[in-house]
């Protein structure tokens, strides 16, 4: 699965533009020759850090309950990414997220090599900062390793010192601990998977006047100097600090050197600063759009008098703004990315753009019992609503404007079964298939306030003839959603008004599959035969990548 811009320009005219076909999710604007766009990725990948190894970058991100969790992206380029894996297949402690936790899990990583291994520290801050490790990002990894035990530890990153030290850096969460805005330095033991030493807090965010929610530390040595990226401020309005020191342990001065200015992106921080071969430096970083979750932009970043400049700076202050559109890296630009030849189900896996609400248990699904096709048992239904699921299988929305369609069979449900598509967040909306005791119906239900435990409503109904049934959904700007079904034979009709997807807690709405039984008993299955995503890049769709 590739994030990568798109050569091929996909018009959209008819009122639902679906297929069964490529799967295309996270978007960039096409560019013109020699520059890039921004978003570089259209996707919720929250709190972005990155690694060069050579010739090569690696990308993470927070993956919170989300199942498998830490992606793994890779890219030569900085402006097109390919999703090459995961880093973790199951959260721990296992039992622990056999139910979804959301906002939980898997929060601001950092992905380091170091001595022929590439390691990423991740937070979960119910129980403290775990280590996986590997000699291939594309996997195998590691186990996790709970480095240092605790509530409330997050945003975690190691550093190497020229004299042979570990350190780790992190921030606060004052949700678990009651209080933030500070970072702590801890030196870990040769391993990296012990702290023998809390150095304490090196940078207080308290003692700067209007200073608020100082995390997602950064720690790098440039020039004889340690600095500390750090994001303040909060998600939706925030802005990118940077602290100096001669000392790894401080004190340390700082500055502002990135915030919204005059652009058009909101809360401009979180992220990685990278170098290229040839001398170059960039700075990846992550912009809250609501519904569409925390899509990646990439800037430019130039030095002055040893303090680094963001993005563009108009006023010449040394604190730059967000660019969107620049020329490219000088880096050998990637082959553009094809497309997959269709979005069927085929063994031995699901595709990588798949994630499960909390850990999967054995019989939820299978690839090899109808060839061809995803089947789905039917489990028992969530009460009041699916916002405690475990068994929805997700994706994330790839850009502004795109369709998604699925074909099922639902053939095997059980009276008061349902299975279909799904646009799910703090809100959601479903349009499925169910049996009852005359037939078949598709139904599109809405949930407004489903993490305050809102029931379910029932927006309209229709009988529909069993066979193979298509579901459609097409999303436009601000997250509207539009909904239709149908057969092969019949084209797709519109069902419903239109539904505005919201966010769910720190991720952007995802669309995708379920089903489930009408209570406690059986409820037999539902065999999907495809799962298509098509993006809609005529109407000047921000962002392009394929995920």
């Amino acid at each position: 699965m590739t994030v990568r811009p798109l050569l091929v320009v996909v018009f959209l005219s008819a009122l639902f533009p679906c297929l069964t076909g490529p799967v295309n999710a996270g978007v960039a604007a096409l560019p013109t020759e020699g520059n890039f766009t921004n978003p570089v990725i259209h996707a919720d990948y929250s709190d972005p850090d990155v690694v060069r190894v050579g010739e090569d970058y690696w990308m993470t991100s927070s993956s919170f309950n989300h199942v498998p969790g830490l992606p793994l992206l890779h890219s030569r380029d900085l402006v097109n990414w390919s999703l090459a894996g995961h880093a973790l297949q199951r959260l721990v402690p296992e039992e622990g997220f056999a139910v979804p936790r959301h906002g939980g899990g898997v929060w601001a990583p950092s992905i380091r090599h170091h001595d022929g291994l590439y390691r990423i520290y991740y937070p979960d801050p119910d129980h403290g900062i775990y280590l996986v490790t590997a000699t291939d990002p594309s996997g195998p990894w590691s186990k996790p390793i709970l480095v240092r035990e605790g509530k409330g530890l997050i945003d975690p990153c190691p550093f190497w010192d020229a004299d042979g030290k570990t350190y780790l850096i992190h921030a606060w969460a004052k949700s678990r601990t009651g209080f933030n805005n500070m970072l702590t330095l801890l030196r870990l033991d040769g391993s990296g998977t012990k702290v023998v030493e809390d150095c304490g807090v090196v940078i207080d965010g308290n003692s700067i006047p209007g200073w608020r929610t100082l995390e997602g530390p950064k720690l790098y040595r440039i020039g004889g100097w340690y600095y500390v990226f750090a994001p303040a401020g909060g998600v939706p309005a925030g802005w990118q600090a940077v602290f100096r020191s001669r000392s790894i342990r401080g004190p340390y001065e700082h500055r502002i050197v990135m915030d919204q200015g005059g652009s058009a992106v909101n809360g401009p921080h979180q992220g990685a600063l990278v170098d290229t071969p040839g001398g170059e430096w960039w700075f990846l970083h992550f912009q809250d759009k609501g519904a569409y979750g925390r899509i990646v932009h990439l800037q430019p970043v130039s030095w002055r008098e040893g303090w680094p400049v963001i993005g563009s700076d108009p006023g010449g202050t040394g604190k730059g703004e967000p660019v969107s559109i620049h020329g490219r890296p000088s880096l050998p630009r990637q082959s553009e990315a094809k497309a997959r030849e269709d979005g069927g189900f085929a063994p031995p896996r699901l595709g990588l753009e798949w994630q499960w609400e909390a850990n999967p248990a054995a019989g939820w699904f299978s690839l090899k019992a109808r060839p061809g096709c995803l089947r789905l048992k039917a489990l028992p239904r969530s009460i009041p609503n699916l916002w405690s699921a475990p068994s929805l299988l997700l994706q994330k929305f790839p850009a502004e404007r795109f369709s998604a369609e699925t074909v099922l069979d639902p053939a095997s449900l059980k009276p008061g079964a349902r299975a279909g598509l799904v646009v799910f967040g703090s809100d959601y909306a479903s349009l499925t298939v169910g049996r009852t005791a005359t037939g078949f119906r598709v139904r599109l239900m809405t949930c407004i306030g489903a993490r305050d435990g809102a029931p379910e409503r029932e927006e309209t109904s229709a009988a529909v003839d069993p066979g193979m049934i298509r579901l459609c959904v097409q999303v436009s700007p601000g997250g509207v959603c539009r909904f239709a079904y149908g057969t092969a034979e019949k084209g797709l009709l519109p069902i419903g008004n239109d539904f505005t997807a919201k966010p769910g807690r720190w991720v952007g709405a995802k669309v995708g599959l379920f089903s489930e039984s009408g209570g406690d008993g059986a409820g037999g299955f539902a065999d999907f035969g495809s799962f298509g995503v098509k993006v809609d890049l005529a109407a000047g769709t921000p962002g392009a990548s394929r995920q």
